[in-house]
């Protein structure tokens, strides 16, 4: 967190503060939007030292623009990172921050359970680009980790809460396994976000996000974000790129010319920069904006996720409920370690007759809304057999622990008891259907 005055700043003061800059010509406290494709140069002599790196001044929005740095620079200072570049999404953030890292014949070991966008990223594009990975099987046996590091392998990439299972991954010591290895370890925080856990605290390396979840917060926004930390020393690492001289420096290396930053400004430079995954200046305003009250909704999400999995646990109807705040939950010895603040609100069940079941709860509900997004205020519902993991063929969704009657549940920041009211009716429509079923086909 920013220093001032010799004290450092506590989360809810710099979610609204850091990386704000008060424009003292107009008067307007909130930062503005510059919405614009270039900037003006006084001259000849000035356009040829920007693009020369003398003044640091700008030259292109998709190379800097101010409203983006500043939501930068407010999601580095609550992560705990020396820096930050924000993309256009979270699939974005995660394809430039492991283009960044990765080349033909690399490999990456993987936790099993991450988004399936991520895992198609890793599976077909970079492996269309010749980079392999391996998932470990058991995410909890840090020795399936060390295992499964090959001579090869430059990353270890994991997400800290995936979603819908929960299945919690032990930050701090898979982040010591990729260490003994050498190697980066890189983790996606959507879901935590850096209220409920700051992965770079236990080990982590890079961290990653969608921010167009939990972050921007209310279901209008786009945008990812990578955050580096600084302990990693990138000279030492087992990747080409940045230990050897670079075209770009002029034959310099990036570990050299940038020290701690070297992965972060490569990754700005070298990959954003070129693909041109940038973020729009109002989408980067309505993420910062939505920061500003992360501390609170987080708490009010997790509050409520917690109430509403209790009672779902209760509920006969429920084979069962993936979701580490839960004291039955077989993460929730991790999630006391790692999320001592909630264990957030996204998150699954599983009704124990499949699919029916799970259409009529599905169509029965009215505030929670049927919707492809996490991370809203709003409470919302989607069944992924049929929509997020519809084309995982049946045996790997299985072995996921995604079935048919699996109903993933993000859940907003509205009133427990009104919530809880239309799940009741939900059930109730629930166990209407299957009176129905069984007196229409008696046994």
């Amino acid at each position: 967190m920013r220093e001032q005055n010799g004290r450092q700043w506590g989360f809810a003061t710099a979610q609204v503060h850091a990386g704000s800059v008060l424009d003292r010509g107009h008067g307007s406290r909130v930062d503005p939007i510059h919405l614009t494709a270039g900037y003006v140069f006084d001259d000849f002599d000035h356009s040829a030292s920007r693009f020369a790196g003398e003044d640091g001044g700008l030259v292109y929005s998709r190379l800097g623009n101010p409203t983006v740095a500043a939501a930068e620079h407010r999601i580095a200072a609550l992560e705990g990172g020396i820096g930050a570049v924000l993309t256009a999404s979270g699939q974005a953030a995660t394809t430039v921050a492991l283009l960044a890292l990765l080349k033909a014949d690399d490999h990456v070991v993987s936790g099993p359970s991450i988004y399936g966008g991520s895992r198609a990223i890793l599976h077909e594009t970079l492996g269309g680009l010749g980079v392999t990975t391996t998932f470990v099987d058991q995410p909890s046996d840090l020795d399936a980790w060390r295992a499964a590091i090959r001579p090869t392998t430059r990353v270890v990439f994991a997400e800290t809460l995936p979603h819908p299972k929960n299945d919690l991954v032990d930050v701090e010591g898979i982040a010591g396994v990729a260490h003994d290895a050498g190697l980066p370890f890189v983790v996606d925080n959507t879901i935590p976000t850096p209220f409920l856990l700051r992965p770079l605290e236990w080990g982590a390396d890079v961290v990653v996000h969608s921010a167009s979840k939990f972050l921007a917060g209310h279901g209008a926004a786009l945008g990812g974000a990578i955050v580096s930390g600084s302990a990693f020393d990138w000279s030492t690492a087992p990747i080409r790129h940045l230990t050897e001289p670079s075209r770009a420096l002029r034959g310099e290396t990036w570990s050299s010319r940038f020290g701690a930053a070297a992965f972060l400004e490569h990754a700005r430079q070298s990959v954003a920069a070129r693909i041109g995954p940038t973020a729009s200046p109002f989408n980067a305003f309505l993420v910062k904006q939505g920061i500003e009250t992360l501390s609170l909704r987080m708490r009010q999400h997790s509050a409520n996720a917690l109430v509403i999995t209790r009672w779902l646990e209760a509920q006969p109807e429920i084979e069962s409920v993936d979701y580490a705040g839960l004291p039955s939950n077989r993460y929730n010895g991790l999630a006391r370690k790692y999320l001592p603040r909630g264990a957030g609100s996204v998150f699954a069940c599983t009704f124990r007759d499949g699919l029916p079941a799970a259409r009529v709860f599905i169509n029965a509900l009215s505030l929670f809304t049927r919707m492809t997004h996490i991370g809203d205020v709003r409470s919302l519902v989607l069944h992924p057999a049929t929509t997020t993991h519809a084309k995982v063929p049946p045996a790997d969704r299985a072995s996921m622990g995604i079935g048919d009657g699996h109903v993933r549940l993000s859940v907003g920041i509205e009133e427990q008891e009104d919530l809880l009211a239309d799940l009741e009716q939900a059930f109730d429509a629930v166990r209407q259907d299957r009176t129905a079923a069984q007196r229409d086909h008696p046994a």
